[in-house]
Parts: structure tokens; sequence; C-alpha cells
């Protein structure tokens, strides 16, 4: 088996690349790569070795790569994640997010393999006030929001074959995010102020890693929420990993309202993940067991 992964260099990706050489599987690391890092060593690529240059926005571009890479199965964890950028940006937003995706579908649908499609918490609106199912209605605040759900539309459309698979609140050690910002900002602060009235659910990418390479191999195709047990806010989660880091300083909760941003974010985004357990045959750990395990990996403490 080999698995075509686009984003390959985001932080999702890189753990599921370490996921997959754990499980001795085959894979094709792609991403958007600048001219001086392009290359085409097709037998370093089968290998999983350097990542090879792959535009998902380019049809023409992703048909020609996946008849030369021959995959059993596509998995796309490219994505652009820039939530305030995109309500002037939205056009990148919707080429990668919905033209990038609808593109994977069609090659998907022509070699007949499955694609794996990550959405995200903020197709809906927040104001349920209780977690989100997979059949709730969608309803998007933001550009980036708007984008993913079209993304989702148009996958749906073009191949049966797929897993939208929603996130949220995603942490892992390629890029940055949550967890190490506030990591970063309590080493030149001894008072922060964060928000309580954002609520979802983290989502750690060696937890997800396990979960999507399990729910690929189950077939049971469809939509799924896929997040650490457990919500938290923003400032439930910042105290948890400050308390942690054993930072002394001051904690401080605040309002949406008391920062200015170009997007809206909802304030209850969490979702619950039936009938993910119930695919794949366990539940993912709680989201304190999944922070302190990233602290570790990224030697915060012992």
């Amino acid at each position: 088996m080999r698995i075509l992964i686009t984003g390959a260099n985001g932080q999702l990706g890189q753990d599921l690349q370490k996921e997959l050489k754990r499980r001795e599987i085959d894979f094709t690391p792609t991403d958007f790569l600048p001219n001086e890092k392009r290359h085409y060593d097709w037998q370093m690529a089968f290998l999983g070795g350097n990542t090879m240059h792959l535009d998902i926005t380019n049809l023409v571009e992703v048909k020609d790569f996946t008849k030369r890479a021959r995959p059993d199965a596509i998995i796309n964890c490219a994505a652009y994640n820039a939530v305030d950028k995109a309500e002037d940006d939205w056009k990148n937003a919707f080429s990668v997010n919905a033209i990038g995706p609808k593109n994977l579908a069609i090659a998907a649908s022509e070699h007949g393999i499955p694609l794996m499609h990550f959405s995200t918490d903020y197709v809906f609106d927040g104001k349920k006030g209780s977690p989100y199912f997979v059949w709730d209605k969608p309803k998007p605040l933001s550009k980036y929001g708007q984008s993913k759900l079209y993304g989702e539309q148009l996958v749906s459309l073009f191949t049966n074959r797929c897993f939208i698979v929603r996130l949220s609140w995603v942490f892992g050690v390629g890029n940055t995010n949550f967890v190490k910002k506030i990591l970063e900002w309590s080493k030149e602060k001894d008072e922060l102020k964060v928000v309580d009235d954002q609520i979802s659910s983290p989502a750690y990418t060696v937890d997800l890693s396990k979960a999507i390479l399990d729910l690929l191999e189950t077939g049971a195709y469809g939509i799924y929420h896929m997040t650490n047990t457990g919500h938290c806010s923003r400032y439930d989660w910042a105290k948890y990993i400050l308390e942690l880091s054993g930072w002394k300083g001051r904690l401080i909760p605040a309002k949406s309202s008391e920062f200015k941003t170009a997007a809206q974010r909802p304030e209850f985004s969490a979702m619950d993940t039936f009938p993910l357990g119930e695919t794949i045959g366990y539940e993912l750990p709680d989201w304190q067991d999944a922070t302190e395990r990233f602290l570790k990996e990224l030697e915060v403490f012992g």
C-alpha cells in the first residue's frame, strides 16, 4: 500500500509521516515548495524521502502527479489556515481549501482510490450551546470557515470514496500553534490575558495520525469529527499548559471582544465525535493527557 500525502510539511503531515513509517506503510510526501527546493526524484519520494512539490490548486498537475505516483489512497493535509488573513485573501483561501480538494477528489475518483480530507469546527457558528454532531447544519462565520465548508461540498460532489474529517484546535511539533504561543508568551511576560468565551476541543497530531490511519483502513466513508476527548475554553487550556510548565505569572480571563480580529470566531464549536469511536473501536485520549504528552515531547518538563 502506498499513500499520497499532500501538505506533508505541516504539523499534521509531519506526525502522519512518522506514524506511517512506524507502521511500515509506503508513502509519497508532497507539499507546495519554493522553486529552489523542488525536486523530481521519484525513487526517493516513493521511499518516503524528500518531499516533492505538488500544487493541489492545479488540476492538470494533480492528475499527472497522481498518475505517476500510483497511490492506493490520498490523505490531504494541505490547508490555508490563516483565519484572519483569509478575510481579505479569500481567493487564495478558497483555492487551497476548496479547489485543491476538488482536484484531489477528481484524481481519486479517476483512479478508484479513497480520499481523506480535513475540515474544521469553524464550519459552525458556535451558537448551538452544546457539542456539534456530524449531522448538524454548518453555518460558518468567516471566509476561512466558508472555504472549508465549500471544500467539503466539492469533495463529496466529485467522489463517493471520501472521508471528510473535521478537526479543531490542532497542535503538534511541526508548526506554530496555541500551545507553543502560550509557552513563548510566558517567557516574555509575567501577565497574560486569554479569552474564556471560545470553547472547543484540542486535537494532538500524534493521536490524530493514529486514528486517521485506523479510520482509513475501515473503508467506512463519510463525515467524522476527530478531536481529543472533552472540551475547554482557550483560557482553561492556557491555564493547564502554564500550570504544567511551572509558570509563576498571572493569567487573566478575557473576552473575545477585547481583541480586534478580522475574522469572527465561533464561541462554542466543540464537536461530538460520534460515530468515530464506534467506527475505529476506541476514543482518543482526553485533551489534558494529550497536552501533557505534547509538553513532554517539547521537553518542557521530564
